[in-house]
């Protein structure tokens, strides 16, 4: 039967989250995850729904993709369907004619799962492979030894963290930080309001790292896909004039506590290898890595 091009416009939108929870299992290839277009809800729903793209073959959903920027789409696939020639065939013709309106024409890149079929018609299509990136996990069948709810073991130079589960009052104060961890970030109070009516932020939260001397140091959002399926950290950020103090680590060990409160199997964060601060923070906080992965890229 024919595959079938479309979006889920804004009513849709939820059931497209519902259907990428699914998705996420042990196991699986580092791929979107329904804490991506959670994220991307800050926009707006009206946004979310028109970065989304879907597959749809016989009335099942096969792949869904999120444009994350005007050159870059972000795919996930159907258990199932990674070696699906006919699906390989049409995600790459898609993805590479500007016109059916999946990726403008010029510099381009996808970030498809690994062991995906739809690498080999792209790579047929002249898109090469770009730097690459380090999938990092935690197990989350026991308990993580910091608990949201208590102070978190920071740096070996400085007192413990206080952990806030943010609130609607305090969405400010976890912007700021935000914008203070991440160089040209413009996300604000407003944006975090509509992020955080959204449907997928249901099973979310954001975390507020504070150190006693300097007030809020860290944050870090993450989402359950629900019980027993992987979590996402999407993101984490230090401020730029508290780092290099372990406050990262001890941030990420209460992401990882507060997943395994919400009843996820697990904690999943992807971060580019040349960022060797960032891998190593994960690290230390107990993650394990994975494979590296590369997004298949088109030079404009």
């Amino acid at each position: 039967m024919t595959i079938t091009l479309g979006g889920p416009g804004a009513d849709g939108l939820p059931k497209t989250v519902g259907v990428l929870r699914e998705w996420q299992h042990e196991g699986a290839p580092t791929q979107l995850h329904p804490g991506d277009l959670g994220w991307f809800w800050r926009s707006g729903a009206a946004a979310t729904a028109a970065a989304v793209r879907t597959w749809t073959r016989a009335g099942r959903v096969l792949a869904i993709g999120l444009l994350d920027g005007p050159g870059l789409l972000r795919l996930a696939i159907a258990p199932g369907a990674h070696r699906d020639e006919e699906l390989a065939r049409r995600l790459a013709d898609d993805i590479t004619r500007p016109e059916r309106g999946v990726l403008p024409e010029g510099r381009a890149s996808v970030e498809a799962p690994a062991g995906a079929l739809v690498h080999e018609p792209l790579s047929a299509h002249g898109w090469g492979t770009d730097e690459p990136w380090t999938p990092l996990h935690r197990d989350l069948g026991e308990p993580v030894s910091d608990s949201v709810n208590e102070p978190v073991g920071g740096p070996v130079d400085g007192p413990g963290l206080r952990i806030e589960v943010v609130g609607p009052e305090r969405a400010h104060a976890f912007t700021a930080v935000h914008r203070a961890a991440f160089d040209g970030s413009a996300f604000t109070a407003e944006h975090w309001h509509t992020m955080a009516a959204a449907p997928p932020f249901a099973d979310a939260r954001c975390l507020l790292a504070h150190d006693d001397r300097a007030g809020p140091v860290a944050a870090v959002t993450v989402w359950s896909a629900g019980p027993g399926r992987p979590g996402l950290l999407e993101p984490m950020g230090v401020h730029r004039e508290h780092r290099h103090r372990g406050h990262g680590r001890a941030i990420t060990l209460a992401a990882a506590a507060a997943l395994r409160d919400l009843g996820s199997s697990s904690a999943l964060v992807c971060t580019p290898s040349a960022n060797t601060a960032a891998v190593a923070t994960y690290a230390s906080a107990g993650f394990r890595r994975r494979p590296e992965t590369r997004d298949r890229y088109r030079n404009a």
